[in-house]
């Protein structure tokens, strides 16, 4: 344990209920407890009910949701004719605040949910008679908008929005969803609506900001929180190093993250405390849970059957039945993805294990935030991975304890997001010259400009018209996956086990993967990239798959260049080509059995990238100032700076490792000369590269601490060595990294120094 942290517990501040509060809607909710509201719930509330545009960013468990329910189903009561719209990121999110509002029984609210688990025999009664509509953006892009005509009658009456968790919008998915919001605007105009709308976030930086951005009004913001808390105390943990084993190239291992949470599990489990444990991965969520039921096994029989996974890509009634379990104490510890960071309400938890930093200190309050609810106290602990991040934060716990939330990255203008999203919008209504402002300006005429060329919209006097035959949504991934998900099917049964994401799915799913579902493992026998289809079987090896890659970089575009002594830092557009080869059977011990040939095609991503280079007299030169690496350490030195800077990246900008990749090389055909890539993992880019750009100088501090600090001899995976390298970890160099760092931070800081002189 290498830190405790005691967050003392806040007492309440409450006030009246609005004067605008109907005398059913106040007795039902004072008859579930709520005697009377916080002042920020008011606040909020207030200025909903004022027509203004708010944004609710308070902490986690803090009533957020009694801010957005008063307005709206004041409204509803007091207005027969009235209508409200819910977004949520998440499927159970939305089905439980469904189920809190359903549980008010106020008489004439009507509140459904539309969404891919709603029956098709269902839908229609939503569409006509629900006056309080929950669903989530992927429904509202596919299913509503392209459809609105049938919903006429709702929007005509559309007086409330309200966007739930919505700091869960960033990256790609949130530049998607803002421009969703716009097309939802556009159509409730059509109609004659203007609804409000309410945001609420428990974890947002600049959320006034965030808020407008996302849904395109002005937006204020609530953040002054007047809830109780308890009292929480924050472990972090270090897994020990494990002295008989050694993991690639001979570096020390730490024992996994995964296995040391499942031990916390089983030990809180044995306590009677219920507990989520969040792991990275939905591989990880099941091993995990696999384990701590192997662990119960040994100590109490009867505790084993209240452990389970809960992950993404579980089918409807498999998801519904665990969070059913969950919710009523059946299940006392659950190991689950990120799956369950928003939504289920799930009262009393006692204890929340985040094995892993969850990529964004967003997201790790969130996760946090799941236990202690109704003001109880909480134990949350965080278990570092064997990764640069993580090793720091659990070393530097101001970096995780005192920094603010970092800014949501979004860019409605990417070109991959706002293309297809203005094809959307012209196919339902024609897009005028007067909308142009608000959905992208002088980006959008060059898109729209675009479809035009390829005949799918045409330039009329009175706007952009859609004139191709087919409607382009379906074609449209919001999620920013690229396409439709990959099907995981047993072979023998025909059974439907999962999806995955068509991006990862070379990695992933290709040609003899071992694949886990609920516990049970499955090798995968043929991967039919065309068709979005992998087709598996049920088998229990003994080994894991590990692939391994080839990635090459090309320079499209310099957007913004800075050059200092022998040093230039950049920003732009890069074409990244991936191609699976292999892939490792690897043992639990760590021992590798086999590298397997792959034959699957190339994949080339075009997308935005931060690069810096570096002289070869810098490199080499061992004068003051100068690195002193000979041309044999150069490739190593890059590749360590490359993989401790994509671990570190997330401490800047709101992504994860996995949302950034990286190339170097010491010669790199488009610069001349040594270059550091790192890119982002979305087609056109999600602001992840900008934000390093922007943060270069604390960026690659954070790096060189990082590395310097760790106590391994050459490299390990708390410093240089990362998980996803398509290269084996080779060839690394830490001690040159560092080096290589210095000679970068020192020629930018001269400059910077300089220039302030």
């Amino acid at each position: 344990m290498t830190h405790v942290a005691h967050i003392p517990e806040r007492r309440a501040r409450t006030v009246e209920w609005p004067k605008w509060t109907p005398t059913e809607l106040r007795d039902a909710l004072r008859a579930r407890g709520v005697e009377r509201p916080w002042t920020h719930q008011v606040a909020a509330a207030e200025a909903a009910h004022g027509g203004r545009h708010v944004v609710v960013a308070t902490g986690t468990a803090s009533g957020k949701s009694l801010a957005y329910q008063l307005p709206v189903l004041s409204r509803l009561l007091t207005d027969p004719r009235a209508t409200a719209l819910y977004l949520a990121p998440t499927k159970a999110l939305g089905a439980d605040q469904l189920r809190s509002v359903s549980d008010l029984d106020l008489a004439g609210v009507r509140a459904a949910a539309y969404d891919g688990d709603t029956p098709m025999a269902d839908r229609d009664w939503v569409r006509a008679h629900a006056r309080w509509v929950f669903t989530n953006p992927d429904m509202l892009h596919r299913g509503v908008l392209p459809a609105h005509g049938r919903w006429a009658t709702f929007f005509r009456r559309l007086a409330y929005v309200v966007i739930d968790e919505c700091h869960a919008y960033r990256g790609v998915f949130g530049s998607h969803v803002a421009l969703l919001l716009r097309r939802l605007r556009r159509v409730a105009r059509r109609y004659g609506a203007d609804p409000v709308f309410v945001l609420a976030s428990a974890t947002v930086a600049e959320p006034a900001r965030s808020a407008s951005v996302l849904s395109g009004v002005d937006c204020v913001a609530v953040t002054e929180d007047g809830s109780p808390r308890g009292a929480r105390t924050i472990a972090l943990w270090e897994p020990p190093l494990l002295e008989d084993l050694a993991g690639e190239n001979g570096a020390p291992v730490r024992r996994s993250a995964g296995a040391e949470a499942a031990r916390i599990l089983t030990d809180l489990v044995v306590e009677g405390a219920r507990t989520l444990t969040f792991i990275r991965s939905r591989r990880g969520a099941e091993l995990t849970a696999l384990g701590a039921r192997r662990h119960l096994s040994e100590v109490d029989s009867d505790l084993v059957e209240r452990v389970a996974a809960y992950r993404g890509g579980y089918l409807p009634e498999e998801r519904r039945a665990l969070e059913r379990a969950l919710s009523d104490g059946r299940l006392l510890g659950v190991a689950t993805t990120n799956a369950l960071e928003l939504g289920v309400d799930i009262a009393g938890l006692d204890a929340v294990v985040v094995a892993g930093y969850p990529g964004t200190l967003a997201s790790f309050w969130q996760q946090a935030g799941r236990a202690g609810r109704a003001g109880d106290g909480a134990l949350v602990v965080f278990v570092a991975r064997d990764d640069p991040l993580d090793t720091y934060l659990v070393h530097h716990p101001s970096a995780i304890l005192d920094r603010p939330v970092e800014a949501t990255v979004l860019d409605p203008g990417n070109p991959y997001v706002l293309t297809p999203q203005l094809a959307c919008a012209a196919a339902e209504l024609p897009i005028t010259s007067e909308e142009l402002p608000t959905l992208g300006g002088a980006a959008a005429v060059e898109a729209l400009d675009a479809l035009t060329s390829d005949g799918v919209v045409r330039r009329r006097p009175a706007g952009w018209y859609w004139v191709a035959h087919d409607r382009p949504h379906s074609d449209v991934d919001i999620r920013g996956s690229g396409g439709e998900q990959v099907a995981v099917v047993e072979a023998d049964t025909g059974r439907l086990l999962g999806t995955v994401d068509p991006a990862s799915a070379c990695a992933s799913v290709h040609p003899g993967a071992l694949y886990l579902h609920q516990g049970s493992s499955y090798v995968v026998d043929d991967l039919d990239l065309d068709n979005g289809l992998a087709l598996v079987h049920a088998e229990d090896p003994e080994w894991t798959t590990v692939p391994r890659d080839l990635i090459d970089i090309t320079v499209v575009r310099t957007l913004r260049e800075e050059r200092h002594a022998g040093v230039s830092v950049c920003l732009g557009e890069v074409d990244v080509t991936t191609q699976v080869t292999s892939y490792l059977r690897r043992l639990p011990s760590g021992r590798v059995l086999d590298q397997v040939p792959l034959d699957l095609p190339p994949q080339t991503l075009r997308t935005r990238a931060v690069w810096y280079t570096v002289s070869a007299d810098l490199l080499h030169g061992s004068a003051p100032g100068g690195a002193g690496l000979v041309p044999a350490r150069v490739p190593g030195a890059l590749h360590a700076a490359e993989h401790a800077a994509i671990g570190l990246l997330p401490l800047f900008a709101t992504c994860d490792r996995w949302d950034i990749g990286g190339v170097s090389t010491a010669l790199h055909a488009d610069t001349g000369e040594a270059t550091v890539f790192v890119h982002d993992g979305h087609p056109g880019g999600a602001g992840f590269a900008d934000r390093g750009f922007a943060a270069l100088v604390p960026w690659l501090s954070a790096t060189r601490e990082a590395i310097s600090s760790c106590e391994c001899p050459a490299g390990c995976p708390s410093c240089v060595q990362s998980p996803k390298c398509g290269n084996g970890n080779e060839p690394l160099d830490k001690a040159g990294a560092v080096a290589v760092l210095d000679v970068v931070l020192r020629a930018i800081r001269a400059d910077a120094t300089a220039t302030s002189a």
